[in-house]
């Protein structure tokens, strides 16, 4: 028989047990913190058909998606989240209460030319709130407090969450006359860190015939330090920007009232997230000490959800997190925390009698205290059960022979320290969850730089 040789298909990310555990952790620490801010779990299909998930059609989404045939039937993966939100607030908005606040954490595919934390099927981390109508924008300032609350909970402390309103840019501009050439304006300026203020110029002046001095006006504006004194001296000269420049007050006054410390965010004239999609606020997300990643966490108010599915108009606003790209950066930049717990069982029982019986009544008991528990009973020596410990991780062995049967007790080894004790169960399992309790203290992320910094003025 012919062998075929495993492999994994490029683009598809496959982790080992210990790092699989510390990708559960960053997950279970994102549904804790949606769910404080009242976000509900959603879970849609990954397949759809073709025409519910092409709505829209057209662009690099279409060249993408993995589309197939099954019988008659034309259908295609998800290649993101919001696409199969809409679907589902327009199928069921009869049963909804809104406005809608949802969470979704699952995988998307895209099938785009496979690179270095660049992948092909991938988890996004999603929240959106969908307002019937209308949607208060408080709602756009809360978010960033989720974003923040997210990161701190996952153990980042360096990042920056960035504001704009697509109003505001809109509207600026109309003002400059720059409103036939908006398009190109927006993706020139969006190259700023990358190439420079005199670059940048050069391009809006030569290829996009922008006036010398409005190209100076609109470099200095987006240069400032205080972009909101600054937008003052624009108020009166077009009503859009009028409007958001109000919308970005509003957002950046309430968002210390939600909690987020004023060295965490900034307002960036310069982010646009989508010039045809979102409508008003607008997020992205940087580590301080990594701008080259890009954006970690983004996203913004936009008008309507699922003007493609429903003619009744439902706004929202929502961030989504790329977390198997996230997930594979702060694996490469050395930032997961390998001192957190990851073994599949708190503790690991060898029967040391023929008669198994009494090792399972008290694996029974470990269970039903809550103590994840192994019991082996394969026909080893003794080094290889050790050992068997010892690979994966696993904190506290127990040993069970006829003297701990006849004594009522068990031996009880933690494999870290080389500490032996005997006790009776009761005594075990609370011995076992108090030493289980300081070893998962921590957060799945160490930041490596606040670590070091800590201490210094």
């Amino acid at each position: 028989m012919d062998r075929i040789k495993p492999r994994t298909l490029s683009g598809f990310m496959e982790l080992l047990p210990q790092r699989q555990v510390q990708f559960e952790r960053m997950v279970e620490a994102l549904r804790k913190t949606y769910s404080l801010y009242g976000f509900t779990p959603l879970d849609t299909p990954a397949i759809e058909a073709s025409e519910v998930l092409l709505a829209k059609g057209g662009g690099e989404t279409e060249k993408q998606i993995y589309r197939f045939t099954k019988g008659d039937t034309d259908l295609s993966l998800r290649f993101d989240l919001t696409v199969p939100l809409a679907k589902y607030v327009a199928l069921h908005h009869n049963e909804l209460t809104f406005p809608f606040r949802r969470f979704q954490i699952g995988k998307v595919y895209r099938g785009e030319r496979a690179q270095r934390g660049r992948f092909r099927e991938f988890y996004q981390a999603d929240i959106d709130v969908i307002g019937d109508g209308a949607l208060d924008i408080a709602n756009e300032a809360e978010v960033p407090a989720i974003i923040y609350n997210t990161f701190t909970a996952l153990g980042l402390r360096r990042f920056k969450i960035r504001v704009n309103n697509r109003k505001v840019l809109n509207g600026l501009f109309d003002a400059l006359g720059l409103r036939a050439q908006s398009g190109d304006v927006m993706r020139t300026i969006d190259k700023l860190e990358k190439i420079g203020a005199e670059k940048v110029r050069a391009i809006l002046t030569e290829d996009f015939a922008v006036p010398a001095d409005t190209a100076d006006k609109l470099l200095a504006l987006l240069a400032t330090k205080d972009p909101m004194s600054a937008l003052e001296h624009y108020r009166g000269q077009n009503a859009l920007l009028d409007q958001g420049i109000e919308e970005l007050s509003t957002v950046v006054g309430y968002m210390s009232a939600f909690g987020v410390p004023a060295d965490h965010f900034m307002v960036d004239l310069t982010i646009a997230r989508g010039l045809d999609y979102y409508t008003g606020t607008v997020y992205e997300t940087v580590m301080l000490d990594h701008p080259e990643i890009g954006s970690i966490c983004s996203g913004g108010r936009y008008d309507n959800l699922a003007e493609y599915y429903t003619d009744k108009q439902l706004p929202g606003v929502g961030i989504s997190i790329g977390l198997t790209r996230l997930f594979f950066v702060l694996e490469d930049q050395g930032y997961l925390n390998d001192a957190l717990l990851t073994a599949p069982a708190d503790v690991l029982i060898l029967p040391m009698t023929q008669d198994l019986s009494p090792a399972i009544s008290l694996a029974t008991t470990l269970r039903e205290a809550g103590v994840r528990t192994q019991l082996y009973t394969e026909q080893k020596k003794f080094k290889a059960k050790m050992n068997y410990a010892d690979k994966l991780g696993i904190p506290y062995v127990i040993f069970l022979g006829e003297d701990e049967v006849s004594a009522g007790v068990c031996a009880v080894k933690d494999m870290g320290s080389g500490e032996q004790v005997k006790a009776d169960p009761d005594q075990a399992v609370a011995l076992i969850q108090a030493g289980i309790r300081q070893r998962s203290t921590g957060t799945p992320i160490q930041d490596k730089v606040s670590e070091h910094m800590r201490g210094q003025p």
